[in-house]
């Protein structure tokens, strides 16, 4: 399916990757790039801004949350310098709250990761009125509850006694849960 949409990449092919994994953002690169696009990479939102502003791409591709602030923030000013620009929003952390937020901003998509480079293109290519395709493997429930406590987990820092209060659960069972290898 994507192979056929490549074709649908106007002249312009460049496209931001912005996202503070160093080891996710190499890896998308190097798959877009195989694709046809035309990458630039940036690991902060001050980086992301600098591009943006210098050089707005056709695409974009903005993690949610970074280091340095809010991945948001370069969408607007993408918005700004770009209008026609299609962004597509990752994140680990997905929510209801932060999709609405980043389709309000001027997002074309929202994924949570994590998502391969078919799923992103797919999603950078889609047609307005299109809707894209489901996942072709979309995270178990077991997978989705382990993603959401690990997320509050972090959010406390690390202590658990906040988290089981937080998630409602008797720290001892969350214990467990944090003990295990995550599901698949």
């Amino acid at each position: 399916m994507a192979e056929r949409k490549l074709q649908d990449l106007g002249e312009d092919k460049s496209l931001l990757l912005l996202d503070d994994d160093e080891a996710f953002l190499r890896r998308l690169a190097k798959a877009m790039e195989k694709r046809g696009f035309e990458v630039e990479i940036a690991g902060s939102v001050a980086a992301g801004k600098a591009i943006a502003t210098a050089r707005p791409p056709a695409y974009a591709v903005c993690d949610l949350r970074l280091e340095d602030g809010n991945g948001l923030d370069v969408v607007e000013v993408l918005r700004e310098k770009r209008p026609d620009c299609k962004v597509v929003v990752l994140t680990g952390y997905g929510a209801i709250a932060t999709a609405v937020a980043a389709v309000k901003i001027g997002a074309t998509d929202y994924l949570s990761k994590p998502a391969d480079a078919t799923d992103i293109t797919n999603a950078l290519l889609a047609n307005d009125d299109d809707l894209p395709p489901p996942p072709e493997n979309p995270m178990s429930a077991d997978r989705v509850r382990w993603e959401h406590i690990q997320r509050v987990y972090e959010l406390c820092d690390r202590n658990v006694s906040e988290t089981a209060r937080r998630l409602n659960m008797h720290r001892r069972t969350l214990q467990r849960i944090l003990a295990k290898r995550s599901p698949r």
